[in-house]
């Protein structure tokens, strides 16, 4: 591996005379196993098939394409809060919440009980009458947002939300082109698909007609970078010479987004699409007030601004409920998901009045968006939120949680940046800090097996799964975020005496 083991060694705060060179082992505390927090919910016996059974009917009837995580996949039966269970009674710590989606905690006991009582009254209507719960929940959700977006339309998804996003865009502009960022996810729908610059999600077939990437502005990655740029309280290693109030990186960013204006596009737009912290690139954040002005310059160019809350909303990023107010701008669409509802399928565009008016020249019709069940169980998820002030609980526990990490980082020379803001959490592992060229996938899926052994589950993204994604349900503790810590530690540390050995 690139740089040896000085190189890994580099920057540890641990006394080099507890580190052996050459043939002998580094001596290490991976022996000492992190202590689980306590929990009193006993989840049921299991009482289905076997697994080796499960295995084989997923082989044999599931699409391949739906890939399972781990080298032994989890069979998992029960949730409770931020905890998962096992088909064998084992309890594991969830800090990546079924991708970023259970946002008030697995079961939660409001969102559980107001969805009972629902299902017991009234399953399914459609948009065609009208029903007590959907226009009480679009008034509740609208009143979260500032004016003037305040028109919703319920979709069932994510990809949906941005598939009609887009859409709208096109139709109230009477413009085709949508500018998107590199390294965005924003659905796999053919149409969303133009605007999700993610190469392992590119099929071999036609797609993204109309839609041009730009530079993403990555102060880690990218060719410009200091150590001031992002709103977290996690900054890069890079070293900055801006002046107080001056952003060099944000400049030139800016100057690869006019220039992408100026030659990829007409003069008139439709739109421009982004997420205001990228989710599945690996919690990637732009230079503050890079999309401030970035905003200005799509509407100078007869578009409209689309912020992609399906990951950052609802509270996740602690210090706002949305995330595109941490950026200090207000789109003309928000599209929102995943966490929405806490894992019931449903998603989200709103608008403003003038905007959703162009939608309704012709007919545009959604079955099951705006179920009953679907709007009872989001209507929980916000009275959750506020109740159990899980806003404010993301931004005391995650930033606890970043700093903590960032101490990891400044130890282990493998982990490149430490990043986010709130529960949206990346920790990007690379070869060394010099070079910060990706990990090799076999040593990261070695680390990320042995945080599973140890009983945390976190996610994968980035270009080349580089980068460890932490976004738990937002009712996570200090104790659990020490104990996750505490296990990612254990983790480096085995990869470190693998690593020795060789």
């Amino acid at each position: 591996m690139a740089g040896g083991l000085g190189a890994l060694l580099r920057g540890r705060s641990r006394p080099l005379g507890r580190v052996a060179f050459g043939l002998r082992k580094w001596k290490s505390s991976v022996s000492v196993q992190a202590k689980m927090p306590p929990c009193d919910f006993v989840p049921e016996k299991y009482q289905s098939y076997t697994y080796e059974h499960m295995l084989k009917i997923r082989e044999r009837n599931v699409f391949p394409s739906l890939l399972t995580y781990y080298k032994k996949p989890l069979l998992l039966h029960q949730g409770y809060m931020q905890w998962l269970f096992d088909y064998e009674g084992r309890r594991y710590l969830d800090l990546f919440a079924g991708i970023v989606t259970v946002s008030v905690g697995h079961c939660h006991p409001k969102v559980t009980v107001a969805t009972q009582k629902q299902l017991a009254r009234l399953w399914h209507t459609t948009n065609i009458y009208m029903h007590p719960s959907i226009q009480e929940y679009a008034e509740k959700l609208t009143s979260l947002l500032p004016d003037p977006l305040k028109v919703v339309y319920l979709t069932n998804s994510g990809s949906e939300a941005n598939d009609l996003a887009m859409f709208l865009a096109r139709i109230y502009t009477h413009n085709f082109d949508i500018i998107c960022f590199r390294g965005g996810y924003h659905g796999g729908s053919p149409y969303t698909l133009g605007v999700t610059s993610l190469g392992p999600y590119k099929h071999g077939v036609a797609n993204g007609f109309g839609s041009s990437a730009t530079m993403l502005p990555d102060v880690f990655r990218g060719p410009w970078g200091g150590s001031r740029c992002r709103d977290s309280p996690v900054q890069t290693i890079r070293k900055c010479s801006c002046s107080e109030g001056v952003c060099q990186a944000k400049d030139q960013y800016i100057e690869q987004f006019k220039d992408t204006l100026n030659t990829c596009v007409p003069k008139t737009i439709a739109g421009f699409i982004a997420e205001p912290i990228q989710g599945v690139n690996g919690t990637v954040q732009y230079p503050k007030s890079f999309l401030k002005e970035a905003y200005q310059l799509v509407r100078e160019r007869g578009g409209v601004c689309i912020a992609d809350e399906v990951q950052t909303g609802f509270g996740r990023t602690g210090s706002h409920f949305w995330g595109f107010q941490t950026h200090d701008v207000v789109p003309d669409i928000v599209t929102m998901a995943k966490g929405i509802g806490n894992g019931f399928p449903m998603g989200a565009v709103v608008t403003t009045k003038e905007i959703a008016s162009s939608l309704a020249q012709t007919l545009h019709f959604n079955t099951f968006g705006g179920n009953p069940v679907a709007c009872v169980a989001g209507a929980a998820v916000l009275d959750a939120i506020e109740e159990d002030g899980l806003q404010k609980n993301s931004e005391e526990v995650g930033t606890y949680m970043l700093l903590e990490l960032a101490k990891l980082r400044d130890k282990f020379e493998i982990v490149g940046d430490v990043r986010g803001k709130g529960l949206m959490i990346g920790i990007e592992m690379v070869t060394n800090k010099e070079s910060c060229h990706p990990l090799p996938d076999e040593e990261i899926s070695q680390i990320w097996e042995d945080c599973k052994d140890m009983g945390v589950l976190i996610g994968r993204g980035g270009l080349h799964r580089q980068t460890f994604r932490i976004k738990p349900p937002m009712c996570i503790t200090k104790k659990d975020a020490d104990f996750a810590v505490e296990v990612f530690r254990t983790a480096l540390e085995r990869h470190m005496e693998r690593t020795a050995e060789k």
